[in-house]
């Protein structure tokens, strides 16, 4: 078994030896760490793709500077991933996780298959940005995709203690709320000043759905948090689970819609190309889609809509937060907030 660790690698990041000793435990293909590099995909975890006894791999680790939860997202991910092994929900699939953080001087890790294919955030292939067609159908795929996962019954696939659905459409406001009032322990920062908040939380409490039925919420589901296959608009995997529960599904269509590439600035910041090129399905073409998968009652669109705007609203004003306690970038914290922005003025035209 090779020992060498790769020049590209940080050891205290990775430490291949020790990666290497560990698979073996698992039966894995023995061998050199070939064509390691690091993959791009989302900003908490830190992906890197090898080759080792002739099969492809890919490790998912928490950021090198552990957070508070950072271990125990990447455990219920894997296991999360594990659980959707055998379902036909397109994810990546789990191939042995280290949920002992004491392996990995202090990080737990998995490794999942590499996915076949891209990630719009990252740009379009050829065939995807000279095609409507086929941008058409990205979006048509992917409302598919979130309707295969709010099919899935997490019970039979050993979820039934992954979340906690009784309540769960009744905490979301006041637990938003909550969130948005503890950014005011940054020093400095002067609160809030988001047109709207107040009126739009009324409207949630108000026209909240009285009836619901809980399956797998992947809980931060926009098109960069897609991949798509390189040959055609087909979804291949929905990728970063770190938000997942068990909640209310037709929240990921609300946020889908909430995010979506419309030439708007929320869209250009998640898949400028995408955003550009247009040619994608209307929210209207989305949920008929999805309803043609799914026999959920989608007649309340427009309120999981309206929430997905306010929860990811309060979620990246957190960063704007910071920025004033000089914990985040400005340059960031002011894009994010102008995102914020627009989600709330996109939560109002609908909360009517």
């Amino acid at each position: 078994m090779s020992t060498e660790q790769p020049a590209n690698v940080d050891r205290d990041l990775v430490d291949f030896a020790i990666v290497g000793e560990w698979m073996a435990g698992q039966g894995l293909t023995g061998g050199d760490f070939e064509n390691v590099q690091p993959i791009g995909g989302g900003t908490q975890n830190i992906l890197l793709r090898f080759t080792r006894g002739g099969r492809d791999y890919v490790l998912r680790r928490p950021p090198k500077h552990l957070r508070a939860k950072s271990n125990e997202v990447l455990r219920r991910e894997s296991r999360l991933l594990e659980a959707l092994n055998d379902t036909d929900v397109p994810a990546p699939r789990l191939i042995a996780a280290c949920t002992d953080e004491s392996v990995l001087g202090g990080a737990v890790f998995y490794l999942m298959e590499p996915v076949d294919g891209f990630s719009p955030a990252t740009g379009l292939p050829e065939l995807h940005s000279s095609n409507a067609e086929v941008r058409h159908g990205m979006g048509l795929s992917a409302a598919a995709g979130l309707a295969q996962l709010g099919a899935v019954d997490y019970e039979k696939i050993g979820l039934a203690d992954y979340g906690k659905p009784e309540g769960f459409l009744e905490r979301q406001v006041p637990r938003w709320l909550g969130e948005l009032e503890s950014y005011s322990s940054n020093a400095g920062y002067p609160g809030p000043e988001i047109p709207g908040v107040d009126r739009v939380a009324d409207w949630l409490e108000r026209n909240r759905p009285t009836e619901w039925r809980p399956g797998i919420l992947h809980g931060d589901c926009h098109l960069a948090n897609m991949m798509f296959r390189n040959d055609g608009p087909e979804l291949a995997a929905l990728v970063d689970w770190e938000m997942s529960t068990i909640g209310d599904p037709l929240l990921d269509l609300g946020w889908l819609i909430a995010t979506w590439p419309d030439g708007s600035v929320v869209g250009g910041s998640l898949v400028g190309a995408l955003n550009a090129a247009g040619g994608l399905p209307t929210p209207k073409e989305l949920i008929a889609h999805y309803g043609e998968r799914s026999d959920r009652d989608l007649s309340a669109m427009d309120w999981y809509t309206v929430l997905a705007c306010f929860k990811l609203g309060i979620v990246l004003e957190g960063t704007h937060a910071r920025v004033f306690a000089g914990k985040a970038p400005k340059p960031v914290g002011d894009m994010l907030h102008t995102l914020t922005l627009h989600l709330f003025e996109r939560a109002a035209a609908l909360a009517v």
